[in-house]
């Protein structure tokens, strides 16, 4: 009868609790809040954007480095099983 009676209790505080974040969570308050939040950010981003300088292309006369005759370095492909081979 003790156990019961604690499982109650237990299911009824956890039903009030989700109660109780349910009706803070979707009240008009919390609602107005979440949208003055999202619309201050938003309008503190487009204000940074608006304040970014434009930066210039300066790339003009610049080296360009031709890939076209360099020789790939051929490295020696090492079998280590053929090697402990050849020592028998």
């Amino acid at each position: 009868m003790y156990k019961k009676t604690l499982i109650v209790i237990y299911f009824a505080i956890i039903i009030f609790f989700l109660t109780f974040i349910f009706v803070i969570y979707f009240s008009k308050n919390n609602i107005n809040k979440i949208k003055n939040n999202r619309f201050n950010y938003h309008s503190s981003i487009e204000k940074k954007i608006s304040d970014l300088p434009f930066l210039e292309n300066d790339t003009n006369n610049i080296i360009q480095y031709s890939y076209e005759n360099l020789e790939e370095k051929k490295i020696k492909k090492r079998y280590f099983w053929n090697l402990l081979k050849s020592n028998e």
